[in-house]
């Protein structure tokens, strides 16, 4: 009987994510304006028949514990579940985990139970759109004991991916993890007849995505290494010993793991015809249904911009930006290129009195306003007339009293006050 097994893989403490992951875990980080990195995960496998889903994390799981149980509630009769396993202190296991083989390692105790006999390992922050179902119904007709799914790159990328040699039969010759830059890696270029149609020129060879299925004993076996790695151990040792089936992906596939590509995959969406789409009801992205009233826009001006839900926006200037749930924009605000995720609650009137009181602003951007080039994070308070990557300012990465510069974007973090005036 088969019995599909999902582990989704959250990343250690997501460095790559700072300071978005300075109080929540990198699956936690809200993406999009309304979503969350982990509901891209648990919606291809949901909308995949795959509804036995956990969740590996062990930093900061608050927040994404909160929003799981909050999201993910099926029915009695489809036995599905969305569970989070964080690191646990066990008699046999007393520290974090070591890697991504590792964080599974730990974890066979709760998912032998089950009795799978497979396992689907996918990562966590990832923004794709993959029907796992095919990916497993090749696996089963290939007759390999595990399939990994790779997506078509250029070399520039291919230098910081694991990066796999196929054989004309599709089963992989060699895998090579994370080859740089200077090695010369022309013999792993993807045979022609196995590209997908109207495949880019400008992307001859396969990384893997961190998707890969095995069956249950493999797993098991491999899992008695002495390894950590999926990557650079793991899937290498395998392959060094037995036949191993690829699954070519041809759709849209973007490693959102830094801050620079979860900022450019934010603002792409605004694209008139973004490659992402959240708009297929075939396969849609689910995530908290919070019941907020549509948002409210008063005299404004808007272009290629996202409003999400409960938001109010007075006589304001968007262009190409990201504006997240109950996000309230004052009179005279522009934003141009920015990712906004919103706030928590609405602020009462009795605690804009409060805020008045102590000169702090209230939770939004304040009348005024100009930013560009630049991540809000949750709760942020922008006074009035702040100016935000406007003004030639020498603009060097590192931390600031108020914010943060990574890869040359500014990044406001979780509830920081911006005091009304403030250049940066």
């Amino acid at each position: 009987m088969t019995e599909i097994l999902s582990i989704v893989l959250g990343g250690g403490k997501g460095t790559r994510l700072f300071p978005l992951t300075k109080e929540r875990s990198k699956p936690a980080v809200p993406f999009g304006g309304k979503y969350r990195i982990v509901d891209i995960p648990i919606s291809n496998c949901i909308n995949s028949g795959f509804k036995k889903i956990y969740i590996l994390t062990q930093f900061n799981s608050a927040s994404l514990h909160l929003h799981i149980s909050r999201s993910y509630n099926f029915d009695h009769f489809s036995k599905g579940f969305v569970e989070i396993l964080a690191a646990e202190q066990t008699p046999a296991h007393s520290g974090w985990y070591e890697g991504t083989a590792d964080a599974v390692r730990k974890n066979l105790i709760h998912f032998r139970p089950h009795k799978p006999s497979h396992y689907l390992i996918v990562s966590g922050d990832q923004l794709y759109r993959m029907d796992l179902a095919d990916m497993f119904r090749k696996h089963t007709e290939s007759a390999c004991r595990l399939t990994i799914a790779g997506t078509l790159v250029s070399r520039e990328a291919a230098s910081s991916l694991g990066i796999i040699k196929i054989r004309p039969d599709g089963c992989i010759d060699s895998f090579l993890e994370k080859p740089g830059p200077t090695k010369d890696i022309r013999d792993f270029a993807v045979p022609e007849e196995l590209k997908p149609k109207d495949a880019d020129p400008n992307k001859p060879y396969l990384a893997s995505m961190g998707i890969y299925i095995f069956d249950a004993p493999l797993i098991e076996d491999a899992l008695q290494m002495d390894a950590n790695d999926f990557g650079k151990e793991i899937i290498p040792a395998i392959v060094a010993k037995e036949k191993v089936n690829t699954y070519v992906f041809g759709g849209y596939w973007e490693d959102i793991g830094t801050i620079r590509s979860f900022y450019e995959a934010n603002i792409e969406l605004t694209d008139i015809n973004p490659q992402f789409n959240f708009y297929d009801e075939q396969m849609p992205i689910y995530t908290h249904a919070r019941n907020l009233p549509a948002s409210k826009l008063n005299y404004c001006t808007l272009n290629q911009a996202l409003a999400s839900d409960g938001c109010i926006i007075t006589n304001a200037s968007i262009t190409r930006s990201i504006v997240g749930i109950r996000t309230v924009i004052e009179s005279g605000a522009s934003l141009d290129g920015v990712v906004c995720m919103g706030a928590d609650y609405y602020e009462t009137e009795a605690e804009k009195a409060e805020n008045r009181r102590k000169h702090i602003p209230n939770i939004g951007i304040g009348g005024g306003s100009i930013i560009r080039h630049a991540i809000i994070d949750k709760n942020g308070r922008i006074g009035s007339n702040c100016r935000i990557g406007i003004d030639p300012l020498p603009r060097e990465d590192g931390e600031y009293k108020t914010h943060y510069i990574v890869d040359g974007i500014i990044v406001i973090p979780k509830n920081q006050i911006i005091p009304d005036g403030t250049v940066i």
